[in-house]
């Protein structure tokens, strides 16, 4: 039986609806965003035109007239639901939002043309063209990693192997031939992703810094690290304002990111020392030299996948804006993840064994904040795989 993510009801619904936006489906690689957008078609038997970019050097934008084009002819034969359009990778092609804004009102004008899903690998690179040329006239389906309850659904998983393999659906036939998976994940994932969604679309002067920081968040994923030690680890001759900008090309790829420190002032959270922290544990994984069994009996590094597993499902939840997502800490005293939605602030901390009777770091933040909610993952808090398992809005305050 094939799976079919819990976003294909939302997206149905608004390939339905008699109002005219163009859909924009962002994401990683190798979420399934293609793969859901067919799903959807086929189960509402619309008929759709898919196309991909991913040949940035042999398409422009006529590229995109002559897709729109035949879509137009296929429209005016499809019957009472229409048709729809699929581009994908759009952002490789350099102007591409000005074309799309031209075709789309031209059809807006005249009361026809095709409904339109664009696809695109980084949140991050198409976000610019979206904002500044197709504004009023979109909306974003942000599509996150896996998180363990769909690897379980999908492909029965048990929690030990979601944390250690994460969630990338098309890596999971592999686990069984750890070699094979690892470098499925390190050659098909993560270099694509650099080498093609980040390094020929984005201005990256330090292109060798670029990979090392990576390799770095994923070493130190679940530590604050402040940016004078990164260059310090990194033995380059870069500044904080290069790091700083560089974390921000992974989070837009959906590698990696730097969590700020929470506090009462904005100034004061943008300075602070980021908190590294992956969005899928796979690349921890895929990069530590062990096998499953030996992850498990290393206590340290089991600790630190489990905390990064749970930032993991909080960094991919708060990609669609419904929270943000801090640390905090204060000398030696620290709270794992700070979520702040609205005015509503809850603390969590993450135990991979039994948890301490007192929890200094989580006494001492809320006696500087107000504090809505407390939350412990793991150990004898919340059981790490009721949490994982649902919706991180459910336990929110």
């Amino acid at each position: 039986m094939t799976y079919i993510r819990p976003h294909a009801s939302e997206l149905e619904k608004r390939i339905l609806e008699p109002r005219r936006l163009i859909q924009v489906v962002a994401g990683p690689r190798q979420v399934g965003k293609t793969t859901l957008v067919r799903q959807v078609c086929d189960r509402l038997r619309i008929p759709f035109r898919y196309a991909t970019a991913d040949e940035p050097f042999l398409k422009g934008r006529a590229w995109i007239d002559q897709q729109w084009e035949l879509a137009r002819l296929e429209n005016l034969t499809s019957g009472e639901k229409g048709s729809v359009l699929i581009l994908d990778e759009i952002q490789k092609i350099s102007g591409w939002s000005e074309t799309v804004k031209r075709l789309w009102d031209e059809d807006t004008h005249a009361g026809s043309g095709p409904k339109v899903i664009l696809l695109g690998s980084a949140p991050l690179l198409i976000g610019k063209g979206l904002s500044e040329s197709l504004a009023g006239r979109f909306e974003i389906m942000h599509l996150g990693h896996w998180p363990y309850f769909e690897m379980k659904d999908a492909f029965h998983w048990s929690i030990d192997e979601f944390l250690f393999h994460g969630g990338y659906p098309g890596a999971a036939p592999l686990i069984g031939d750890p070699q094979r998976w690892t470098r499925y994940i390190l050659d098909s994932l993560v270099e694509t992703t650099l080498s093609r969604d980040v390094l020929l679309l984005t201005r990256v002067d330090k292109p060798a810094l670029l990979r090392r920081l990576f390799d770095l968040c994923c070493a130190y994923s679940g530590q604050i690290l402040s940016y004078n030690k990164m260059l310090g680890q990194l033995l380059d001759a870069g500044n904080t304002t290069t790091l700083a900008h560089y974390l921000e090309l992974l989070a837009g790829a959906g590698m990696a990111t730097g969590l700020q420190k929470f506090a009462g002032e904005t100034a004061r959270i943008r300075a602070s020392s980021p908190k590294l922290q992956v969005y899928n544990t796979a690349l921890i994984g895929a990069q530590c030299g062990l096998a499953l069994g030996e992850a498990k009996q290393d206590g340290r590094f089991w600790g630190r996948l489990v905390e990064s597993a749970v930032g993991a499902h909080l960094v991919n939840a708060a990609t669609s804006g419904a929270f943000e997502l801090f640390y905090w800490r204060e000398g030696n005293r620290e709270v794992d993840f700070v979520v702040r939605k609205g005015q509503k602030v809850t603390a969590i901390e993450v135990k991979s064994s039994r948890a301490p009777e007192r929890m200094p770091g989580m006494e001492a933040f809320s006696r500087a904040f107000r504090v809505d909610r407390t939350l412990l993952v793991g150990g004898d808090g919340i059981p790490l795989e009721v949490f994982l398992g649902n919706d991180p809005l459910r336990f929110l305050a």
